[in-house]
């Protein structure tokens, strides 16, 4: 029997303009009121899915959520963290080098603000979805004892495409590389992904991998998609993200986070 449900949020979750349909909120109120965990899971910073928790009702005192690809895994209402794994300043000078040599933009995450040397559309995309502050500032001006949380390469796909296939072995070997969107690549801690958040918060709860559902459409999810019992794609997702899911349901813009909860969760 499920008993937690792992939802990713842009592409999955969200429609294609950021908000939740009607469908998916009264899915999500039916599973929480039947006892079910309902967990955003999630690439942005906790700050830029508050206001999700906050309408889905998604912050009482036994309500987690698992941010920055698992780097983060905390109860929104108390703070409680439960698993935190940082970058070190010296893996945001290496990475603006590459991304200088790849004539590509860059930006980082702190805690609840994005830093990027250089102003640019890809950037503002992130400062607008997660309404946090946007600080333009060169990386080698920042104290050295800055919070980096995130990393990523920002860019048009075509450009993006090819520096995946540019990146260095030694890159992939020391950081969870993985591409949330079309025009965003992101640099996380070795080991830190969305399947180790989910592992973190299942084994403080005391469950199972065979009671938990994970839901996403991008390569940030896959992790995740893997590590639970059930592992959903959706019907927007990409072709790689289909390959590894246990079920594939409907899109994004069709309510298939709905759709997912319905059939194996309140109606099992």
């Amino acid at each position: 029997m499920y008993k937690l449900i792992a939802l990713d949020m842009d592409g999955t979750l969200l429609n294609d303009d950021k908000t939740i349909s009607e469908e998916n909120k009264e899915a999500i109120k039916m599973a929480k009121s039947l006892g079910y965990k309902v967990v955003l899971s999630t690439g942005r910073p906790l700050k830029g899915i508050e206001r999700y928790l906050e309408e889905l009702n998604l912050v009482d005192e036994d309500d987690y959520a698992i941010a920055f690809n698992g780097g983060l895994v905390q109860n929104t209402k108390t703070g409680q963290i439960l698993g935190k794994k940082l970058l070190k300043f010296e893996d945001l000078d290496r990475l603006y080098k590459l991304s200088e040599k790849f004539n590509v933009n860059i930006h980082m995450l702190s805690i609840d603000e994005c830093i990027t040397p250089k102003k640019n559309p890809y950037t503002d995309v992130e400062v607008n979805l997660n309404q946090i502050k946007l600080i333009e500032k060169n990386f080698s001006e920042l104290p050295m004892d800055t919070v980096v949380v995130k990393i990523m390469m920002i860019d048009s796909k075509d450009n993006l495409d090819n520096v995946e296939k540019l990146l260095p072995k030694d890159i992939y070997d020391d950081y969870c590389v993985t591409r949330s969107s079309e025009i965003f690549l992101e640099f996380s801690p070795k080991d830190i992904h969305k399947g180790m958040g989910l592992k973190i918060l299942s084994d403080h709860l005391g469950l199972k991998k065979e009671e938990l559902i994970a839901v996403g459409d991008a390569g940030n999810d896959i992790s995740m998609i893997e590590h639970a019992g059930l592992g959903v794609a959706m019907g927007n997702a990409f072709p790689s993200v289909k390959e590894c899911a246990d079920y594939i349901t409907d899109s994004n813009e069709n309510s298939g986070v709905a759709k997912v909860i319905h059939k194996f969760m309140i109606n099992q």
